[in-house]
């Protein structure tokens, strides 16, 4: 359907309704205030996708790049978090101040729960990037580098793409696969160079932290094209409050603790950075250009992770990081052009 006006222009919008059965046309006029009640009632799902699909895919670009950049902050905020707590209040600590804030952010914003249908997604999310990956990658950057870690988890965008495919059934093209699995191919050449051939126990800490974070970025870049990406996150982060403020309150008892400038910091960043803003911005992302699109930026995240690592922690840069940039550069490029 379309609304015409005699002062404005109007464009139609097909929007998929809340039982994914039905389209509806939604006409925007301009200047017009539609879509400022996302969460006002049970039509926020359908106003949520109307607003994505007006995103430009620029736009999209842009915001799960800014994901892309909160998060190559992480392992060095989490390495200086290590200077003042144990792994297991260092993440359970972390995940109860996001949790804080989310359900601040929530409860202004009066935001209604959310349908029984999305509560399975949402765990998957809690589960994935939330528990499973801070924890496992923490523990990992116990005996693990922070470079060497970053190089490992860029095997993360070739295993979303391949959550992605078998969750939503959408196949990308063969030129993006083969640009995905060529840069993954030369993370995995990258790592095992610096580690000489061996694989650590860090090593399948964060091969395990590859699967779970994978299964939680599908699931959320899923629901947020039926939902706010800052409300995924934030129900998502909600659901896991009470048992990571119980576990706080048990691995503070138990870990000791050491406050300095470093660790207060990492803490705030991991918490507020990395995990709220970071994956608000990587959900909104996700939904306007596609999971297997946005997953591919983040081949670029080891690079920003060991300029991080040199710059705040002082690490050696290897002397293969230069080409392995380059090369995976080019692949991110030929993703971003390829039919999805």
């Amino acid at each position: 359907m379309t609304a015409q006006n005699s002062a404005t222009a109007s464009r139609t919008i097909a929007v998929t309704g809340s039982t994914g059965s039905t389209a509806t046309a939604v006409s925007t006029a301009t200047g017009a205030s539609t879509g400022t009640g996302a969460s006002a009632g049970p039509g926020a799902s359908s106003t949520a996708t109307a607003r994505t699909a007006t995103d430009p895919l620029p736009r999209g670009t842009l915001l799960a790049g800014l994901g892309v950049v909160a998060f190559s902050l992480t392992f060095p905020s989490t390495v200086w978090g290590l200077e003042s707590f144990g792994p297991w209040s260092l993440v359970a600590v972390r995940s109860t101040l996001a949790a804080l804030i989310a359900g601040a952010f929530l409860l202004v914003g009066r935001v209604p729960l959310p349908e029984r249908r999305h509560w399975a997604g949402l765990a998957v999310v809690a589960g994935g990037v939330v528990i499973g990956f801070p924890l496992l990658t923490t523990l990992a950057l116990q005996t693990s580098t922070t470079s060497h870690a970053a190089v490992v988890v860029g095997l993360l965008p070739l295993t979303t793409a391949a959550f992605a495919a078998v969750r939503t059934g959408r196949r990308p093209s063969r030129t993006f696969w083969f640009a995905a699995v060529s840069g993954a191919v030369v993370v995995i050449a990258f790592t095992l160079q610096q580690s000489g051939g061996a694989v650590s126990q860090g090593d399948l800490y964060l091969f395990g932290a590859l699967l779970v974070c994978a299964a939680g970025y599908t699931e959320g870049g899923r629901l947020a094209r039926l939902m706010p990406g800052w409300q995924v996150i934030g129900w998502a982060l909600v659901l896991c409050l009470p048992l990571m403020a119980v576990g706080s309150a048990v691995a503070l008892s138990m870990e000791p603790v050491h406050l300095n400038a470093h660790g207060v910091i990492g803490l705030v960043w991991v918490a507020a950075g990395s995990t709220f803003f970071g994956l608000y911005v990587w959900y909104r992302g996700m939904a306007a250009i596609g999971i297997p699109k946005a997953s591919q930026l983040q081949l670029a995240q080891p690079l920003l992770t060991l300029f991080w690592s040199v710059f705040l922690l002082d690490e050696s840069l290897p002397l293969a990081a230069p080409l392995a940039a380059v090369a995976v550069l080019v692949c991110i490029a030929v993703t971003q052009r390829a039919k999805s």
